[in-house]
């Protein structure tokens, strides 16, 4: 999704629009390229590390968690940055607007897990009339939840 040194440029974007957890900027990245991209969290947490040790970010306690901000060199480093800032963001928009539509991927993944369940389950032998009952039960619960989304 990005090029050496672009994630760096877009998790400070992302924390000189507001303030932000490290949970909320792999959300964040991942919501804006649709689900198709998250940066996992042992990328994340060393480049908010990085930028604060640079003095391009801040960093508080919130609620027992880290929430970090921009600092006004970070905000100098980019503008200097601005054409790379601006073409990352690009491509999480394009991927984003590119998955708009599509299934949200944590949904197929979901899918698919519960079929190769069902499918382990039933190789392994007939169900009792009580397994048969918990799992008419589940089912019936997630049935319920997603039409009610």
């Amino acid at each position: 999704m990005f090029d050496h040194g672009e994630l760096r440029l877009v998790v400070l974007h992302l924390i000189g629009e507001q303030g932000r957890h490290g949970y909320e900027i792999i959300k964040e990245i991942e919501d804006r390229t649709g689900g198709s991209y998250a940066p996992s969290p042992g990328v994340v947490y060393p480049t908010l590390t990085m930028l604060e040790e640079l003095g391009h970010a801040t960093v508080a306690e919130s609620g027992g968690k880290k929430q970090y901000a921009i600092t006004d060199e970070g905000r100098a480093w980019l503008e200097v940055n601005g054409t790379a800032v601006n073409a990352a963001l690009e491509r999480m928009n394009s991927a984003g607007a590119a998955n708009r539509g599509a299934p949200a991927p944590e949904v197929v993944r979901a899918i698919e897990n519960l079929k190769l369940a069902l499918r382990l389950r039933h190789e392994r032998g007939p169900l009792t009339d009580e397994q048969a009952r918990t799992i008419a039960e589940a089912l019936d619960a997630a049935a319920l939840a997603v039409e009610r989304s």
